[in-house]
């Protein structure tokens, strides 16, 4: 988990409450100006406004690179931490949007590295018999035409891509959700990473084609 994350959230409980249980999408960025400046003069409520314009954008990014509601949430809590802490330096030379989704992404990178590192995926489940199962295979099908030829061929479809994604590298999952589960323009994601968008277009380039090469690699078998 993050570090401190446990010792400094007391710090801004009454400002950010638990993180949202859904995260639709966006609307363009919001000017805030205003309110960053009074939070940077101190406002709470005006910056518990700014969390409440952006947590669900913050937590909607944190789920789909992690796949772990804990560890999204985790992630949540460290992005306002760091956004509260660093406030007073912010300069207005780019949005707050951009700002705080710079944050966003590079603790993801973090925790995306360290996941390389440990040679783990979070969608695997340990059992206490020591059966390893996907987590998205333990999710029950609901849906009251519910086919079990059909469930099948969704888990393996899901299954593949959740192996597909999981050989991008971080930056380059970054990169791809940005621009895929999150649309955001090539631009805005250079200045997020700060980057040239031909360096951005480069990477997604190279995770397109590694999910097209892993996926009809797998339809092949």
């Amino acid at each position: 988990m993050l570090s401190d994350v446990n010792k400094n959230a007391a710090l801004l409980a009454p400002v950010l409450g638990p993180a949202p249980a859904s995260a639709p999408r966006d609307s363009a960025p919001l000017d805030n100006s205003v309110l960053i400046r009074q939070a940077q003069a101190g406002d709470a409520f005006a910056f518990e406004q700014l969390v409440r314009a952006y947590d669900r954008a913050v937590l909607r990014l944190a789920l789909h690179i992690t796949g772990s509601e804990q560890d999204a949430q985790d992630i949540y809590q460290e992005v306002f931490l760091r956004a509260f802490q660093s406030l007073p330096r912010f300069r207005f030379e780019c949005s707050f949007y951009t700002w705080l989704y710079r944050i966003t992404s590079n603790l993801c990178l973090d925790y995306l590295r360290r996941r390389h590192r440990l040679q783990k995926h979070f969608s695997v489940l340990v059992s206490p018999e020591g059966e390893e199962r996907e987590a998205l295979d333990l999710v029950p099908d609901s849906a009251p035409d519910h086919d079990p030829e059909r469930q099948l061929i969704s888990g393996e479809l899901r299954l593949r891509i959740k192996r597909a994604l999981g050989t991008l590298s971080p930056r380059e999952r970054v990169v791809f959700d940005l621009k895929h589960a999150h649309g955001l323009r090539l631009r805005t994601i250079a200045d997020i990473l700060k980057t040239s968008e031909g360096a951005v277009r480069n990477t997604l380039f190279r995770a397109t084609q590694k999910l097209r090469g892993c996926l009809a690699e797998a339809y092949s078998n």
